[in-house]
């Protein structure tokens, strides 16, 4: 590690982030899923754990009054461990059947991160997805052009977000430290949580993220006036999970390292 006060990793999220704009690919199978144990969800719903590893995330749905409240009217009962376990098998089969396809690197990744890679920053990535699921995504990610140094996923720390050990694992991989060399850039409150928790910088997107709930059909069809008023929504969420900075999309990441490299060295005086 060198002595200068510069970033030197970033880690990005995977799905909304890097790839499959609007982290659909996640969202469909839990909406499946869900209905197919006659538990309806809304999209709000559903996006509103994202970014955990996926069987906290079905938990975390189980816990909502409406799911609990639909799921006793069902099954006459409380659903139980084994429930989550169940819906977990059936969600991980479903989503390693079709995660390949919902690969695509989201526009402006691609250059943004070779550009990084030029400057000397190394790409670290931390994701919900298992290890085995992984295995799809990333021949797919990598022949149209986005490759990371590192890629750690949950069932290796046996932790998932807001947890930092993720993070951690990508700093040791890459013998990258301080936390306050790296910054952790994602499309939810959970990576925002997953950055702060680790001591690193952390940065929030706008486009094609999770958060702000849009497919690329529907983002490019609303007015000017209905993006900023969602747009806003997702902003205040970010600041209220600690982010130090909001982008409006990944091709804004190299000005917004400047500008945190510019803060560290000032800090520094």
């Amino acid at each position: 590690m060198s002595n200068s006060k510069k970033i030197e990793m970033v880690v990005f999220d995977w799905a909304g982030t890097t790839v499959d704009y609007g982290s659909s690919a996640p969202t469909e199978v839990f909406k499946r899923v869900f209905e197919n144990a006659k538990i309806h969800l809304t999209k709000d719903e559903i996006n509103k754990p994202m970014g955990m590893e996926k069987k906290a995330h079905i938990r975390q749905l189980l816990s909502t009054e409406n799911a609990t409240q639909q799921w006793e009217k069902e099954y006459n009962r409380k659903w139980n461990e084994e429930d989550v376990e169940n819906l977990y098998q059936v969600f991980e089969k479903e989503l390693f059947n079709v995660v390949e396809e919902y690969s695509v690197p989201i526009d402006g990744v691609v250059e943004t991160v070779n550009k990084l890679k030029e400057n000397g920053i190394k790409i670290g990535s931390t994701t919900g997805y298992t290890s085995q699921m992984m295995t799809k995504v990333l021949p797919k990610a990598s022949a149209l052009g986005y490759e990371a140094d590192c890629v750690v996923t949950p069932d290796v720390t046996k932790a998932s977000r807001p947890t930092p050990f993720m993070l951690f694992e990508c700093m040791r991989q890459l013998n990258v430290y301080p936390p306050k060399s790296v910054v952790k850039v994602g499309d939810t409150v959970v990576d925002i949580h997953e950055g702060k928790n680790a001591g690193a910088w952390s940065i929030g997107i706008l486009v094609g993220s999770n958060l702000l709930g849009l497919s690329k059909e529907e983002y490019e069809n609303l007015s000017k006036e209905e993006l900023d008023a969602k747009k806003a929504i997702a902003i205040e969420k970010y600041k209220e999970a600690g982010a130090d900075l909001v982008i409006d999309s990944i091709k804004d990441l190299p000005l917004a390292i400047e500008e945190i490299n510019f803060m560290l060295n000032k800090e520094d005086k």
